[in-house]
């Protein structure tokens, strides 16, 4: 399972100082199917008139695989409580503030305000804390959104494999989950302690997911923890390797930028939106049928921007307290700060206006109806 990290690392040690010229960028770029050592070369890219050329390579790619479609979803956090010592996060137990969890009417309540603000795909999110968000709370969270959403996903700690299929039997089907960073010692570092400190199990939680009857998956890291081109790569391999495993499910990948949580840390790299853009545009090219996610961490220019070249599922309306879209008269702390607060009819409405067509459904059934 690791070699594909190994084979990640030594790549980018091949190549880390090796920058393409623009006519070797058009080479690369009139392949039929770019190796993993091009994809190193073209992470390195500066040149403007190089990146323009990936974008237009990137949308290419982008409609012929997934037309015009942009599935829509929502977060819903169901709980705070957390074991974690992650130096980097609003939610670890290291920042003191109000722990809560919701109650399974309020869960309903919720999912109700979300399904009149027009979402039909929501993630189901908790802390890591077995004690206060037991499997068993999860799924009957699960169950009942069920009832109301056309496609339910988790992004929980990961769990094991009878447990996973436990949620699959409730209705969910798909599992988000970020490794936060490949590189194994900086990981480390970040999970001083708590059950997440566990680098493997954490790594094979998709494995789990998906072989206990899951059928879609979004991995990805938490860009500035540790080296982006690293982690990028990484993540462009691991996502082939599942595809390769589980050749009947759907792979995304995600590149979220770290974000202030409300809590005093400074991550090791700072990435660019050029850079960021980049990543994006070099994961379309590299895996042309992959799902590329986009959330609110980022604004609403740079999304705007992106929709009409790779994206091809976005969320729309985040809450990230716990609940959220029940009206609330205390302001909450949020696991992380929402760049793009713009309603979901204001979402719909942009996609729109760049003749795309927003869907609020699984996005496989979007591309079939067409």
């Amino acid at each position: 399972m690791t070699e594909f990290i190994r084979k990640a690392q030594k790549v980018w040690e091949k190549f880390k100082d090796y920058v393409p010229t623009y006519d070797e960028v058009c080479e690369i770029l009139e392949k039929e199917v770019v190796n993993i050592e091009d994809v190193a070369k073209l992470l390195n890219v500066e040149d403007k008139n190089s990146i323009l050329l990936m974008a237009s390579k990137a949308k290419k790619l982008t409609r012929e695989n997934f037309g015009k479609v942009i599935l829509l979803y929502a977060p819903l956090y169901i709980s705070n409580y957390c074991q974690n010592g992650c130096v980097y996060c609003g939610f670890s137990c290291r920042k003191n503030y109000k722990r809560e969890k919701l109650e399974l009417d309020e869960i309903e309540n919720e999912l109700r305000a979300m399904k009149e603000e027009g979402i039909d795909s929501v993630i189901i999110l908790t802390g890591e804390d077995r004690i206060h968000s037991p499997v068993d709370y999860i799924k009957q969270a699960c169950k009942i959104a069920a009832n109301y959403m056309s496609e339910v996903s988790v992004e929980v700690y990961p769990l094991f494999e009878e447990e996973y299929r436990s949620l699959a039997n409730a209705g969910v089907v798909g599992i988000t989950i970020y490794q936060e960073t490949y590189q194994k010692e900086d990981y480390e570092k970040l999970h001083p302690f708590g059950p997440k400190k566990d680098f493997e199990f954490r790594l094979t939680a998709v494995e789990r997911a998906l072989s206990a009857g899951f059928h879609e998956a979004c991995v990805g890291p938490l860009l500035g923890l540790s080296h982006p081109q690293k982690d990028v790569l990484c993540t462009l391999l691991h996502a082939e390797y599942l595809l390769d495993r589980f050749p009947k499910a759907e792979i995304s990948v995600s590149f979220p930028r770290v974000r202030s949580a409300g809590i005093d840390f400074v991550p090791m790299f700072s990435v660019s939106d050029k850079e960021f853009i980049k990543f994006l545009i070099v994961a379309r090219i590299y895996l042309p049928r992959v799902g590329i996610v986009i959330s609110t961490r980022e604004d609403a220019r740079l999304r705007d921007a992106l929709i009409d070249v790779c994206i091809t599922k976005m969320s729309a309306g985040s809450k990230t307290t716990v609940g959220g879209y029940v009206p609330q008269e205390e302001e909450k702390d949020a696991q992380f700060e929402v760049e793009d607060r713009r309603t979901v009819a204001e979402v719909v409405e942009s996609i729109i206006k760049k003749g795309l067509r927003p869907e609020f459904t699984n996005w496989v059934r979007g591309v079939n109806s067409l």
